[in-house]
């Protein structure tokens, strides 16, 4: 049977509709607004696998017809790779749910969101992460949810929930905001160098305003959800807990106090080993619960070091940010480049200056989009002292460096300032927490080692949370079992004025305004801190762009002589790119863009273009080459691809009998223009240049 139900956000109304697509799927529902609608399914296995972990896939899919689009691959249909909206969107509705599954929940879940129907002013994302939820909340998949989301933006000093497409491109804040009904749970967008204060109220505005959609999801459950399937959380074996726990008690005292990562990672695999092979027999068939027990109780006893010891693993205090070092120029044929090292995190960040040919080109739902900034984030296996295949950019990988990207942004120099497109790449060399930060720094040093004109250095810092019970730590800069064994990881990227970027992920039910307040403005200290550092290595931005970064000259010509300078198929501006080694781009209204990497061929290259393209004057002195004679005079190219006539009596002040009397074919001339008739027609006057210069 179809059921409908209708929720208010902002000026949006959303609905969601079930019992009528996808019926044999555990959950289904299709949420709309506006005319962007969306198919959620949730199926999950009925079987259970004991994997070690929540076998939870999650999968979102933007199809071309939604849009009245045909794709533009060579197959002409979605290809099987998601592209990077995709990808990041799938992390968006991840995030906030992967929590909110209990402990022993084992069976293979899968939640594919399928954009049906695109409106070009309402966002799919948002609408797909309350799809899902409602999905998942009237499925039998047991789910501590609902969790709902909206993006809130701030424009011209007024906070608004889910804004259209032309409204966020005027927003100083543009936040995806997901939560419960009693805390936020999930964080991610960009600003424009926003207060602390703005980024807060602007959070708990959009939690407020997505409580109907929670509401709905709850009325709903209780009226058309399924029963949920029963979880038996792990049976744990105490006496086998408390052996663990006395075995590995000194060992971990002191696991907990060796501040180098690889050298703690080593000592605690030999300590499971040992706890290992003193109880495995003792412990029988329950053996295998040996690892998981002594993880557990690792996580508290590093936790309990922290709130009840006020010690972090490093001897850190909580606000304290690890020892920076800066480098910058460490690749001499880079356009830019710095090395960031922060404790045992550190990125090598390059940035390369290109032309508008080099901008990353992107078909999605709302057309073609041509991207001038691009951030990549790479992360090595060798950076963690691991062994695997390299297989391209991950999930994390891409949302790490879109994070990063957002970060630096706001502090580009604008388009028509500064016309290159500019790529950086972060290789993170190693990692022992906040490598996306390490990246927004290092990104901020290598460009202005490149000479780009931004207008303030960005820095990055990760926050951390430990809760237990009434008592909360907030830890500045966390470090990778930090972040593994805390509750939270919440970075801020911003300049000494504010905030531009920031992400959130929470392990525990959620966070209220005072733990996100403090997390925030101890952030900032962080950050601050952080662009201190930085400031000792690199200041502002280089003079000029490196020596080896191509050369940008920007020039007018009249529209029609376009012509002139493409030639037919192409043919002259292919030549000239290779004869000056250029890349010459031509807009519609006769501007012209060249970049060379070599100065000298791009003021030849200038000035082909100028005598190409000039139009000839009534009056100016030329030189050119006698082209053609006759009887009457001589023709003579003064511009490529112009000619005028000299008649034989402009020759010279006396009377002249034959042409060739005085000039020949190929012969170099100056002339001036003494008329250009109504059909450009162009007289010239070999006597008149001669009695000008003679003058």
């Amino acid at each position: 049977m179809k059921h409908t139900v209708a929720a208010q956000v902002g000026d949006q109304t959303i609905t969601f509709e079930t019992g009528k697509m996808a019926k044999q799927a555990d959950g289904s529902v299709v949420v709309s607004c506006g005319e962007t609608m969306i198919l959620v399914t949730v199926v999950a296995e009925k079987e259970e696998k004991n994997l070690g972990f929540l076998p939870l896939t999650i999968e979102y899919q933007e199809k071309m017809y939604a849009a009245g689009r045909i794709p533009g691959s060579y197959f002409r249909r979605e290809i099987g790779r998601p592209s990077e909206r995709e990808t990041l969107t799938c992390r968006l509705i991840d995030r906030p749910l992967r929590p909110l599954f209990p402990d022993g929940y084992a069976s293979e879940t899968q939640v594919i969101a399928t954009v049906f129907s695109a409106d070009p002013q309402v966002e799919p994302d948002v609408l797909a992460m309350n799809g899902a939820s409602m999905a998942l909340s009237l499925s039998d998949v047991p789910f501590a949810g609902p969790i709902a989301a909206a993006r809130v933006c701030y424009i011209n000093g007024t906070y608004v929930l889910n804004p259209s497409k032309a409204q966020q491109e005027k927003a100083t804040i543009n936040l995806v905001v997901a939560g419960t009904r009693n805390a936020v749970v999930m964080v991610e967008g960009k600003a424009k160098e926003a207060s602390e204060d703005e980024v807060l109220e602007a959070i708990f505005f959009a939690h407020t305003g997505i409580q109907p959609l929670i509401e709905a999801q709850v009325h709903w459950q209780k009226e058309i959800g399924k029963e949920k399937r029963t979880v038996t959380p792990p049976q744990i074996d105490m006496q086998l807990k408390q052996k663990v726990e006395a075995a590995a008690s000194a060992g971990l005292s002191e696991v907990l106090k060796i501040a180098e990562k690889m050298s703690r990672s080593e000592r605690y695999s030999a300590l499971r080993q040992e706890v290992q092979d003193l109880l495995a027999e003792e412990a029988g068939e329950a053996a295998d619960q040996i690892g998981e027990l002594l993880d557990e109780y690792r996580k508290q006893r590093m936790r309990a070091q922290i709130v009840e010891q006020g010690r972090r693993i490093d001897g850190r205090s909580f606000t304290e940010v690890r020892p920076i070092t800066c480098e910058v120029g460490v690749l001499p044929r880079a356009h830019g480049s710095a090395l960031f090292t922060r404790g045992e995190t550190q990125a090598l960040v390059i940035s390369t200056l290109g032309s508008e040919r080099d901008e990353q080109h992107l078909e999605g739902l709302g057309g073609d989009v041509f991207r001038r900034f691009m951030l990549h984030y790479n992360f090595p296996p060798f950076c963690v002292g691991e062994v695997r295949p390299l297989r391209g950019p991950s999930r994390r990988d891409i949302g790490h460096g879109t994070l990063a990207r957002r970060g630096v942004e706001a502090v580009l120099p604008a388009g028509d300032s500064f016309p290159y497109t500019l790529r950086v790449v972060s290789e993170v060399l190693e990692s022992n927490g906040s490598s996306s930060m390490a990246t927004v720094c290092g990104a901020s040093l290598a460009l202005m080692d490149a000479g780009v004109p931004i207008k303030t250095p960005v820095s990055g810092v990760a926050m951390g949370l430990i809760k237990e019970g009434e008592t909360v730590v907030v830890l500045t800069d966390i470090l990778g079992d930090e972040d593994h064994l805390g509750d939270m990881d919440f970075k801020v990227v911003g300049s000494g004025t504010g905030i531009t970027g920031l992400q959130m992920d929470i392990k525990i039910d959620g966070v209220d305004r005072a733990i996100m307040g403090q997390a925030l403005n101890q952030a900032k200290e962080g950050r601050l801190h952080i662009l201190g550092k930085m400031e000792e290595a690199l200041a502002a931005p280089r003079e000029a762009v490196s020596q080896y970064a191509p050369r940008f000259i920007t020039l007018r010509i009249n529209p029609d002589k376009i012509r002139d300078i493409i030639g037919p198929g192409g043919k002259v501006i292919r030549e000239m790119t290779t004869e000056f080694d250029s890349k010459i781009d031509v807009d519609d209204d006769g501007t012209v863009k060249i970049f060379s990497s070599n100065n000298e061929s791009a003021h030849a290259l200038v000035k082909r273009i100028e005598e190409m393209t000039a139009i000839p004057e009534v009056g100016r002195i030329y030189e050119g080459e006698v082209r053609t004679i006759k009887d009457f005079g001589a023709f003579v190219q003064i511009l490529p691809g112009t000619d005028g006539m000299v008649h034989i009596s402009e020759l010279k002040n006396e009377r002249v009998q034959k042409v060739t009397d005085v000039v020949k074919e190929g012969d170099v001339i100056k002339v001036k223009v003494i008329d250009i008739d109504s059909r450009g027609r162009i007289r010239l006057s070999r006597k008149a240049a001669l009695a000008e210069g003679e003058e």
